[in-house]
């Protein structure tokens, strides 16, 4: 993934088009478009360059908090909105989410990012290659539907997964399919986590009623509200199928169980009365049957004989095996 810089701006105009802006980011004017306003990096390396952007207290307490969850608070003419996107870096696991904070007002966007964020990346290349948002609320529904776009190959990826271990349930160890159900249901809930609310936090910006959002803006959004919508809806249908597979590996489970315990039982019930008969003949006291006789071994190897064969005709019988 391309390195993003610890600070970098754009001054985009009406026209979509970008001008890169250097230290003075905070200070460029907009003749009719907006500025976009980027820091990266730890918590007080954001603080220290939020300095010189004008912003109040309230702002960068929000923008440079250590935990954030997805939400959005109208400040002012503005609102706060902090959005989360997938965590794809190298050995990272998807559903230890990125916070991504941002403060939108008429003319200006400011954003904080802690750990490198992909859907930023595609932000930047959009900007660069002219397809830039045309407002503030415009790059607020661009950031949310890259966020989105980011997202669903994770979650397709669990569907694909859970179709696997769905088709090859009887093929695979109950271990390592209890294991690897486990692992879907861990990464589904921890997306899902942030899903609902950042969906929500985006309902709240959009039925705000700030003056500077437009009619397409809106439009934009809902599109965004919508594909969170669904991939929530998908994270709680493969965490419901997950729990299906579940149950089917803990009745498998539990039928084999059964069937090892009937076999033990078979085994006990059939040597049972044989052992009892040798334990009763093998007493040391006097006036044991046969003790005394040349073909008492063979007479009693007999009668253990003729027991097993009476068993076996009464478990079939009864169909214990």
């Amino acid at each position: 993934m391309p390195e993003i810089k610890p600070a970098f701006g754009y001054l985009i105009g009406i026209d979509r088009s970008a001008l890169a802006l250097g230290d003075e980011v905070a200070e460029r004017e907009t003749s009719g478009g907006y500025r976009w306003l980027h820091v990266q990096g730890d918590v007080e390396s954001l603080r220290t360059r939020l300095e010189g952007f004008g912003l109040d207290e309230t702002i960068k307490t929000a923008l440079t908090a250590e935990e954030t969850r997805p939400r959005c608070t109208p400040h002012g003419s503005g609102a706060i909105l902090v959005l989360r996107g997938v965590n794809l870096n190298e050995g990272a696991e998807p559903e230890d989410m990125i916070s991504l904070r941002l403060w939108i007002e008429a003319g200006r966007v400011v954003s904080c990012g802690v750990r490198p964020l992909n859907a930023l990346v595609d932000i930047v290349k959009m900007v660069e290659d002219g397809r830039a948002p045309l407002g503030p609320a415009e790059f607020v529904a661009a950031v949310a539907l890259r966020l989105a776009d980011r997202a669903e190959p994770v979650v397709a990826e669990l569907n694909e997964k859970l179709d696997t271990i769905s088709d090859g349930l009887e093929e695979g160890t109950l271990s390592e399919t209890r294991r690897a159900l486990a692992g879907i249901r861990q990464v589904a809930t921890g997306l899902r986590r942030y899903m609902f609310p950042q969906r929500d936090a985006l309902t709240t910006f959009e039925v705000e009623g700030f003056d500077w959002v437009s009619r397409e803006a809106l439009g934009q959004l809902r599109e965004a509200i919508d594909r969170l919508t669904r991939l929530s809806e998908e994270l709680d249908a493969i965490r419901d199928r997950a729990q299906i597979v579940h149950d089917q590996v803990m009745d498998a489970r539990a039928e084999q169980m059964n069937t090892q315990m009937l076999v033990l039982t078979v085994v006990s019930a059939f040597f049972l009365p044989i052992g009892f008969l040798t334990g009763l003949l093998g007493v040391n006291v006097g006036g044991v049957p046969l003790a005394d006789s040349p073909n008492g071994f063979a007479i009693i190897c007999g009668v253990i004989v003729a027991v097993l064969v009476a068993q076996f005709v009464l478990f079939k019988k009864l169909k214990l095996f």
